[in-house]
């Protein structure tokens, strides 16, 4: 049986002001959606603040771009690796059941390195919508005739991320998708959770 599509949604780099309401649509909207906090600027106090004030039941579900032995302390989902951490030193040791992951920028890096996570972010898939200019640099046809290549590996689309993007993505052979600016540069990014899901919930139900 193919294995559940994941969705992540991607905190912006500075905080929201509408961003615990945005958060708990996506977490409670869907099963299995996932949250990744990604606050380049934050200290390892500020990140336990803001963890700190979330409920119990979310936290499972949230993966943290920095500070991971914060994972064990508040029970999180996991940690992410960024291309700096990855460099940096040996991998931190998270708990059993938590999850690592990682962020890759071509096919070649998916291949000799993919295997060894629980899931990479692949990127830019299409033209982003956060970053001006950061420009796709995937064929979808490319992509699906490559990933059945790498079977130990789960590989979620990253960048310009839209609901009506979201059944191409999946049968492209994606594993996930990673949301960013469709939700957060939306005028209402509640609202445009709520259309991502219910894309994907249609698209995924009447899938293979």
């Amino acid at each position: 049986m193919r294995p559940a599509f994941r969705l992540v949604l991607l905190t912006p780099p500075a905080a929201h002001p509408q961003e615990l309401s945005v958060i708990g649509r996506w977490l409670e909207g869907a099963p299995d959606t996932r949250l990744h906090l990604r606050r380049p600027g934050w200290s390892r106090s500020e990140t336990a603040a803001w963890l700190r004030q979330l409920p119990v039941p979310w936290l499972p579900r949230i993966v943290l771009h920095a500070y991971p032995e914060l994972v064990a302390e508040f029970g999180l989902g996991g940690c992410h690796l960024t291309a700096t951490a990855r460099a940096a030193g040996p991998r931190p040791v998270l708990p059993p059941g938590t999850m690592l992951s990682t962020a890759l920028h071509t096919l070649e890096e998916v291949r000799a390195e993919a295997a060894g996570y629980d899931y990479v972010l692949l990127s830019p898939v299409f033209d982003s919508i956060s970053k001006a200019g950061y420009e796709a640099a995937f064929r979808l046809e490319d992509v699906a005739e490559l990933l059945p290549q790498f079977p130990l590996a789960r590989v979620l689309a990253l960048g310009g991320i839209t609901a009506e993007r979201l059944p191409a993505v999946r049968a492209a052979g994606f594993a996930g998708a990673a949301v960013l600016g469709a939700v957060w540069e939306a005028p209402d990014p509640a609202a445009a959770v709520h259309h991502v899901l219910r894309a994907a919930s249609q698209s995924f139900h009447t899938g293979s």
